[in-house]
């Protein structure tokens, strides 16, 4: 089942990489009425995202984010806070791609692993890190999602 996960993460990250190729950077930064944030903050959340929920799952990677990123992207963070521009498309389609490598990397065993202490993230509650690993792509379809709505709208 493991290898499951992992082939789904990697089908779900090559979506999303495809998806983002295909939307025109002057859209990145629209924030029609009803969205709280724009494309660029959505990408830029999936990438920061990722790696977060790979750090509580205990998952060893070399992070290749800049230190920014925290405080651009983090939950609560908004483009309208900002006090210095977004990174651009290609470094953030730089580091989604850098990311599959490191999907590329994770093994059935890791998954399989019991949390010394499980993860509570609101009313969730994840035990392996395999769970973790599994919300972090549901995660990040729930937001490309958001992309493709803040995209059909900004293009009426």
């Amino acid at each position: 089942m493991s290898q499951a996960i992992i082939q789904t993460a990697k089908t779900v990250r090559q979506l999303v990489i495809k998806q983002i190729e295909a939307i025109p950077e002057e859209l990145f930064d629209s924030q029609p009425e009803g969205f709280s944030n724009t494309v660029r903050w959505n990408v830029g959340h999936i990438i920061s995202s990722f790696e977060f929920f790979l750090t509580i799952g205990g998952i060893t990677f070399t992070s290749q984010l800049p230190e920014n990123y925290r405080a651009l992207f983090s939950t609560g963070t908004r483009p309208s806070d900002w006090s210095e521009a977004g990174p651009s498309k290609e470094e953030l389609l730089s580091h989604m791609s850098g990311q599959l490598a490191i999907i590329n990397e994770i093994t059935p065993d890791v998954l399989n692993q019991t949390l010394q202490t499980p993860v509570e993230l609101g009313f969730l509650r994840f035990d392996t890190v395999g769970e973790i690993f599994n919300f972090a792509f549901i995660h990040e379809a729930m937001h490309l999602t958001t992309i493709s709505c803040l995209v059909k709208v900004s293009n009426k």
